[in-house]
C-alpha cells in the first residue's frame, strides 16, 4: 500500500503577497490574521498547486488575469515564483517563470530524495507550459514518482461557500462518484450513499453528528434512480423527525448544508494525507461552530489539517501552538507560528478566542 504523506515543511518565494514565506506544518495548522494579510493568498496557493499538477496550469492563470497578477509585485519586480513542498523524505519543487504573452512557464521542476539529493528526479524541461509530473507515473517509470504523486494528489482543498439555490452539492449527480468526496461536495449525496452502503458505523456517525446541529433532521433519503439502464441519478433528500415527508436539497438552509459537507469531509474513513479549508464557520450557528471545532481537532489524528479562520469561538476549540498569525509587513506575508508557553499568563485568565479578540496573539487590526 503506499503511503500518503502530510507536508511536513513549505517554502513559497513570489507568489502574490507570499514573497519569501518559509513555514513549518504539523498535524493542525490554524493560520488566523487580519483581511488582506494573505490568508487567502496561502489557500490560492493550493488552489494553483492543484490546477497545475492536473495540467491546467495556464487556464488557472488566464482567470486571475497573467502572470503579472500572481507574481509578487507584478513581473517587472519579481520574475520567477518558486516553491518547495516538503514530505516524508522526498520534496516536490517547481519554478516558473513569466513568459512574455503574460503566462507563466516552468524553469525547472522536480522530484527530490530529501536524503540523497542527487538521486532527485528531473520531471520536466525549461520552457515547459504544463506540469510533467502526471508524465512519471506511466507503466515503467519510477517507483518513487508514483509514491510522491499519490502524496500530491492526496493534498484537498474543500471549498464549500456556494451554496446557492443552483450549487452543484444541491442539484443531481452520478451515482457513481460515491469513491471520494469531491472538492465543492458536488457529489455529496453520492459520496454519503456509498458510505451507508459500505461504511455503516461512519454514515451513522455523520448522521449523529448533524443532529447535534441540526435537531429536527432525521436521515438522509438517498434513493437512487435509473435514468436508463445501467445508469442511475441520485439527489440529496432528507427526512425530519416524526415525519415521512422527503424534503429537498432545496430545503436544507445555507448554513445546515455547509455543515453537512463539513462534517462529511471531516469523517471521511479513507481521508486525503492534507485538507486545506477556508473559513469553515461561515453561516455556521455559534453551537455548530463549537461541534466544528471538536471535528477539526479529531480529523487532525487521522490527516493534516490546515484551515483559516477569523472566528473567535472557533479559535476557543484549539490550543495556542496550533495557530499560525499572517500578518502583512510593507506589503509582504509574514507567518508565524505561535507558542503556548508565550501565553501562560494570559491563559489564566482568557480563552484563546478571547486573546484573539484583544490583539493579544497578533494579527488583528492596527
Amino acid at each position: 500500500m503506499v503511503e500518503k504523506r502530510p507536508i511536513d515543511k513549505l517554502t513559497i518565494k513570489g507568489f502574490k503577497t507570499l514573497k519569501d514565506v518559509e513555514i513549518e506544518l504539523g498535524k493542525l495548522n490554524v493560520l488566523i490574521g487580519p483581511n488582506g494579510g494573505g490568508k487567502s493568498n496561502f489557500v490560492s496557493y493550493f488552489h494553483m498547486l492543484r490546477e497545475m499538477i492536473d495540467g491546467r496550469l495556464q487556464v488557472w492563470v488566464a482567470k486571475r488575469g497573467g502572470a503579472d497578477r500572481v507574481l509578487s509585485f507584478g513581473a517587472k519586480e519579481t520574475l520567477r515564483f518558486s516553491s518547495c513542498i516538503e514530505f516524508g523524505d522526498y520534496a516536490y519543487c517547481f519554478t516558473l517563470e513569466s513568459a512574455d504573452d503574460e503566462r507563466l512557464v516552468f524553469r525547472d521542476e522536480s522530484l527530490r530524495f530529501r536524503k540523497v539529493p542527487s538521486e532527485s528526479i528531473t520531471i520536466g524541461d525549461e520552457g515547459n507550459r504544463e506540469s510533467r509530473i502526471k508524465e512519471k507515473i506511466q507503466p515503467g517509470e519510477s517507483h518513487e514518482a508514483n509514491d510522491n504523486w499519490t502524496s500530491i494528489a492526496n493534498w484537498v482543498i474543500y471549498h464549500f461557500h456556494d451554496t446557492s439555490e443552483t450549487a452543484w452539492v444541491r442539484r443531481t449527480s452520478d451515482l457513481y462518484g460515491y469513491n471520494y468526496l469531491r472538492p465543492d461536495a458536488s457529489n455529496l449525496a453520492a459520496y454519503l450513499f456509498g458510505l451507508r452502503e459500505f461504511h455503516t458505523a461512519t454514515y451513522s456517525e455523520i448522521c449523529n453528528i448533524v443532529r447535534l446541529a441540526i435537531p429536527f433532521f432525521n436521515d438522509f433519503v438517498l434513493e437512487p434512480k435509473m435514468i436508463k439502464p445501467g445508469e442511475y441519478t441520485i439527489q440529496l433528500w432528507w427526512r425530519q423527525h416524526d415525519s415521512d415527508y422527503e424534503f429537498s436539497p432545496s430545503q436544507l438552509s445555507d448554513g445546515s448544508l455547509r455543515f453537512i459537507c463539513l462534517v462529511t469531509a471531516l469523517m471521511q474513513p479513507d481521508p486525503p494525507s492534507a485538507i486545506i479549508i477556508d473559513e469553515p464557520e461561515l453561516g455556521l450557528h455559534p453551537y455548530a461552530i463549537t461541534l466544528l471545532g471538536s471535528l477539526l481537532e479529531s480529523a487532525s489524528e487521522r490527516m493534516q489539517v490546515i484551515v483559516a479562520t477569523q472566528s473567535p469561538q472557533l479559535l476557543d476549540e484549539f490550543s495556542v501552538d496550533d495557530l499560525i498569525v499572517v500578518e502583512l509587513e510593507d506589503g509582504v506575508s509574514v507567518f508565524k507560528r505561535l507558542k503556548e508557553s508565550d501565553f501562560n499568563v494570559w491563559l489564566r485568565d482568557y480563552s484563546v478566542g478571547e486573546l484573539w479578540d484583544k490583539n493579544v496573539l497578533g494579527g488583528g487590526l492596527p
